[in-house]
Parts: structure tokens; sequence; C-alpha cells
């Protein structure tokens, strides 16, 4: 893991000027920064009002639910408006570039690292962040960002008050004073995070992914092919996003040379440069800190070698020969001096590749690992055959190779979702299986007379886990799988492809294309419509602008159970169960559902459905009291005897029972409450601090 500078939680008050390195916002901006941010706020609200953002006494947008931490903020951090730092702030300023990033004393070198890459690519960069916001025409004092989510782009609206220290950003900042983007950026980023302070550590690959939506997967330098140049290239001319980092040393220590140890930093190009003596390979890096270069052969200010480039090639290169942090080095340097390097690989979620870019093919399926139903653990275990399978079909080989006649390239990429909210890392794996030549799934003991041809080369709990591989033109089988038996989880499988080798989605099988997946079934296939029938439904119920209000759930959930073996439920389902539903989901603050939102709702639903009819054993549409715990406990919340007690006395019926309306609201609430819960508790230490007015929103409006 990437790390910048450590924080300490022990911060003295007041500091002195020399401790505002160690000021964290999110640590630091406790109850005093929310009885400043009250005083913005109107006392007097109009009834439509009750949103986690309101308009403070200026008439500008206020973020009053910005997660701020819970220790007492230090008397000299202000929070200010751009237009407060300076006369005329701009959004942009002549275009957004890598050179924008200037590290500010946060800790968060991995994140600033993919905005830097994320620059370079101005159509990556509009899709995070409409380029056309600004500080003069229809300003409000808010922004919008988008980031990807799980499969799907999620928008972040914040607003613009930053952090500051005697006048000046303490965080992220551009050379330029007057401009703010990047800063906005990461203010959105830590919002969708959980704040400020948990940008402190971080994976850069992990934030290229959420800001392109492609596949991202760590590679040894020392362990890659001799021909480094053209490898680099080729991850360049797919799109790719790329960090590298060297872990030898103690922590952002320089060596001898200016590279810092455990410090991300981005390659963002590579030349074939002409000199007097010949070519040469270089790779231009930079330091998201925005100084501190690299000071060997070829370095901006120390470097004789350029005396051999000639004035028009160092053009052509756009060189700058001064400390920004942007430096070129030799490949051979480049390989010596860094270790670790984290490629992020773009797929066309992203539209329009840029010139020059061919990025993957690829087909995106989500799945869940159910208790009792999906759930099966390690191929060394004895239910591994439950674990969902996928049908790949590769035919068509890979182009322009030597070997091109012989194998099929692809990268395959298996996600865990919404556990870290949970604090829960799931170890994971993938396995891949030569298939049945008439079938599409392997039996138990298929699985267990045939090892897999390829397979991750352990059990890890990253976010995501990524296999590359190349095999023969054939019928494969996909087996992603926990570590251990009956754990719950929701997971994203993306498949990737080389150009040609095209994929089609896991509802839409053909035998025609290329590459297909395909998914074993669900109970709650038999209880509920499929995602294609749920959109129609979504479109004939929802209003005329397409947002889904409590009484349009209610008629859409109504519709959806009556067709299914759950028929009758719906008797139980009330307008009250889905106005809960719909606040707990939404992420706007306004009591309706979008599409996005309401895909994850379902996506949601699906997975407690599966639950409920697992734990419903005489199948009576109904839970019994002491069914309740094991199935909370299988969709992976743990509760206690006086919790029990409470789900007893507020939500079961007469005869101490749960219908399935009453479980999936339950859940809902106890997803929610929790994951609130851990946004506010950002120091781990299982308590929170909240204001009187935050308290009543959150039990108010849920």
């Amino acid at each position: 893991m990437i790390k910048s500078l450590s924080v300490s939680s022990e911060c003295s008050l007041p500091p002195s000027e020399d401790d505002v390195e160690s000021v964290c916002s999110d640590e630091l901006l406790g109850s005093q920064s929310r009885r400043w941010l009250a005083d913005l706020v109107n006392q007097d609200l109009p009834p439509d009002s009750v949103d986690v953002h309101t308009v403070g006494r200026d008439g500008l947008f206020v973020d009053y639910h910005f997660p701020l931490g819970e220790l007492e903020m230090h008397s000299g951090v202000t929070w200010k408006r751009p237009k407060e730092l300076c006369p005329s702030p701009q959004f942009i300023t002549n275009g957004a570039t890598r050179l924008d990033v200037c590290q500010g004393k946060l800790n968060d070198c991995w994140l600033l690292s993919a905005i830097a890459s994320l620059a370079v690519h101005r159509s990556l960069l509009s899709k995070v962040m409409p380029l056309e916001q600004s500080f003069q025409d229809g300003y409000n004092g808010s922004f919008t960002f988008r980031f990807w989510q799980y499969g799907q782009w999620e928008e972040v609206r914040i607003d613009d008050l930053l952090p500051t220290w005697n006048n000046k950003l303490i965080y992220l900042s551009s050379p330029d004073k007057q401009e703010f983007w990047s800063s906005l950026l990461e203010k959105a980023y830590a919002k969708l995070k959980g704040g400020y302070r948990a940008l402190d550590m971080g994976f850069p690959h992990e934030a290229m992914v959420d800001m392109t939506g492609g596949v991202a997967e760590v590679l040894n330098i020392g362990s890659l092919s001799r021909d480094l140049p053209a490898f680099l290239r080729y991850l360049l001319s797919k799109g790719a996003l790329i960090n590298c980092a060297n872990s030898q040393g103690s922590l952002e220590q320089r060596n001898a040379l200016g590279i810092m140890f455990r410090h991300a930093y981005s390659l963002t190009a590579v030349e074939k440069v002409k000199t007097t003596h010949g070519t040469v390979d270089l790779v231009r890096i930079l330091n998201p800190w925005g100084n501190t270069e690299w000071e060997g052969p070829w370095s901006d200010l120390k470097g004789p070698e350029w005396r051999t480039v000639s004035t028009e090639e160092q053009r052509r290169l756009e060189r700058v020969c001064r400390e920004d942090g942007e430096f070129w080095m030799s490949v051979s340097d480049f390989r010596q001096q860094f270790e670790v390097m984290e490629v992020c690989h773009l797929t066309d979620t992203l539209g329009e590749p840029g010139p020059g870019v061919l990025p993957w093919s690829y087909v995106m399926h989500h799945g869940n690992w159910v208790p009792s139903v999906t759930a099966g653990g390690s191929p060394q275990g004895g239910w591994y055959w439950q674990n969902p399978q996928f049908y790949l079909v590769l035919s068509e080989v890979d182009g322009g190779r030597a070997d091109s006649h012989k194998t099929c390239s692809f990268v395959l990429a298996l996600m865990q979702k919404h556990q870290r909210r949970r604090g829960i890392d799931l170890a994971m794996a993938l396995h891949i299986y030569q298939a049945h030549p008439t079938r599409k799934y392997l039996s138990s003991e298929e699985l267990r007379a045939s090892p897999p041809v390829l397979c991750s080369p352990h059990y890890s709990s990253r976010r995501e886990v990524v296999l590359r591989g190349s095999l023969k033109p054939g019928r494969y089988v996909i087996i992603p799988s926990t570590a251990e038996h009956n754990q719950q989880g929701a997971f994203l499988l993306r498949v990737l492809t080389e150009q040609g080798n095209a994929a089609t989605p896991a509802h839409k099988p053909s035998p025609q294309d290329s590459s297909y997946i395909t998914e074993p079934s669900f109970p709650h296939q038999a209880a509920l419509p499929a995602l294609k029938s749920t959109r129609q439904l979504f479109k004939k119920h929802c209003n005329k602008n397409g947002v889904c209000k409590p009484v349009h759930l209610h008629r859409l959930l109504t519709e959806a159970i009556q067709g299914g073996v759950l028929a009758g439920s719906e008797k139980n389902l009330a307008l009250e169960h889905c106005k809960s539903l719909v606040v707990l989901m939404d992420t706007q603050g306004n009591a309706q559902l979008n599409w996005p939102e309401f895909q994850s709702m379902w996506d949601k639903i699906r997975r407690w459905t599966d639950i409920f009819l697992v734990f419903d054993k005489n199948k009576t549409q109904r839970l019994e009291y002491q069914e309740v715990a094991p199935a909370l406990k299988a969709a992976g919340i743990m509760v206690d005897d006086l919790v029990m007690q409470l789900v007893g006395l507020r939500y079961t019926e007469p005869d101490l029972t749960i219908s399935y309306p009453g479980f999936l609201y339950l859940l809902m609430k106890l997803e929610s409450m929790i994951h609130k819960f851990q946004a506010y508790d950002m120091v781990g230490m299982g308590t929170v601090t909240v204001s009187y007015r935050q308290w009543l929103h959150m039990t108010m409006y849920n």
C-alpha cells in the first residue's frame, strides 16, 4: 500500500505553524467546525429542504454532511471559498493539465498520481468533472464530479469550501493560485470515500479505477519483459494509466538520486529520443508533489545528456527544464529505480477512445456469494461446486504477434463490492477450468477430477483481484470464490479481451459471439423478474422525469412480486416500507430514485431475496423469529441479543414472523445505519460525535 506521511491522531491545541503539516481536516474538524457550518445554515428552512445539502445565509450552497471527522478543529484552520482566497477564481485556467496537481499536507500522493494521469487524457477528465463548471455563470457555491463505483458512474456534489491555514490551501492546489479544479476534485473524492482522512493511505490503481471505470493490475517491474519499452508503449497504446513506486526504503525518504521511497509517481510517456550518439528510450515520470525530481542521467537540471538532443527534438518531447515534478529518465534507470507498476486498463465504458488508443473489449457481470446457495469457498473445501460459474468461449486468437495462431489473450478482474464500509475484506481468487464438451457448468465430480488451467497465485483481500492470461481457443469455465465457505458478499466480474474477440453481456448469451458469459440460476430468479424486465417496470411506473418516488416504488414492487414464487407477499408491502427504501437509497436527499440508484437497490433486493428464500425453510413466505439472526448473518450483518430483541419488537408481525417486504426493509435499515455510523467513525474507534442537527437528520430521514 502506498502511503504518504503518517498522521497522528494526538494533536495538541492550538498548533504552531510548524504543526500545520500534521493537520488533517477530517480528524480535526469536529464540533467547532459543525458549529461554524450551522451558523452558515438558514434556521428557517422551507418544507422541501429536508436535504443533506442546504443553502447558507449568503445564498451559496453548503454541503452540511460532508464528513468532517470527530476531533476538535485547530484554531488556525478555517474553511473558505475560492472567492475569499483570490479576487477572480477560475475552475480551470488554460486547460487542466498534469502540472496542475501539487500535493499539500494531506497524505494522498497515491490519489494525486492518479489525478495527474487522468489529466493527460481530456476525454477521461471530462467524464469525471464537467469542464464547463465555473465561478461565474450559474455559480451557486457547488460543483459536481462523477466517479465509477462497481459498474456505474455516481455523481458527487460538493460545496467549494476548502480548508485553509493563514489564507492558504492546506491540501491539493494548483501552481496557479487562481485555479481550483484539482482542489475541488480532491474534496469530491474525499466525500466519496468518507472524508479527507480516508485519503490518508491507499492504492493508486484503485483511485484510477474509480476515475475511469478501467481494470487495474499490479506488476513487478523486475519480472517484466526484457523489451520493457515495447511493453510500456503497448500499455499506453491501449490507453492505460500507469503509476510506479519504489518500496525499498523508509517512507518518503529520498535515495541518492532523488527518488522517494514508497511514494506514488505517474508514468505518462515513453519516447525513442534522437541524440548525437544514436537513439535512446526514455520514460516521462511525474511526481505529484510538483517538485523533488530525479537527479540522475537525463534529469531536468543536472542531466548533461540533454546537450546531445536537438532543440527541435526537445520541443517535440515538450521538455520543461525546471523543478515542476516532471522529469525524464532512461528505461534502464527506470527499471532500477522503481519496483512496482500499477496499470489501469481503460475500457469502452469511457466512450470514444483518444487517437491511437485501442482499448480492451469487455463484458461485465454483477454476482453474489450467498451462504448455503452460492458461497462455496475454496477448491480445498467440499462445497466449491456451489460457487457461481461463468461460461467463457474464446474463438478469435490474438493478432499481430508471433504466437497469434495459438492463443487468445484476456484479463479477468474480480471486484468485491461495498465490503470496506462493513469493515470486512474478503479474500478472493479466480480459477479457470476446461469446460465440458457439451455442458456449460462443471459438476462437483468434474471439478475434483480436473485441475484449473489457470488461477490466481493466492487468495487476496484487495478490493479487486486481476488475472492476466492467454489460452488456446476453446470453452472454459470461470469460477470466482472466497477463501472460506459461506462468506456473504457481492462481486463484479469483468472479462477483457483484445479488440476483435468480442464479448456479450451475461443476460444475452449468444453462441455466435467470440466470447460470452452465462451464470447459474439463483433462488431470486423464481421470485423476481429479470433485470431487463425490471427496466421496463421502472419505465412503466416512474414519473415523467424518469425518477421513482415511494408511491411509484410501491406499484413497481407489487407488480414485480406478483409474478413469482413469493406471490401474495405483496399484500404485506406497505407504502411506509417504500418510503424508507427510497430515502435509505437515494444519494441526493430528495426522496426519489433515478435509474442508477434503483439499480443499486434492485441488486440488494435480489441478493436479499436469495437469502430469504434459503432461510424460509418451511416455505411460508415468512421468516420465523429464530431464522432471522442466521439470515442477517448471511447478509453480512452480525447483531447481538439486544438488537434481536428490538427487531422482534419493532419489525415482526404479531406472530413474531417477518414477512418478505419486512425483511427487505429491515436489512435496508440496518445496512444504511451501519454505513452512516462508519462514515462518521473516521478514526475507527467505534464511537462517533454528531451535532444536534445531524442526529435529527439521521433519525428523522430514514
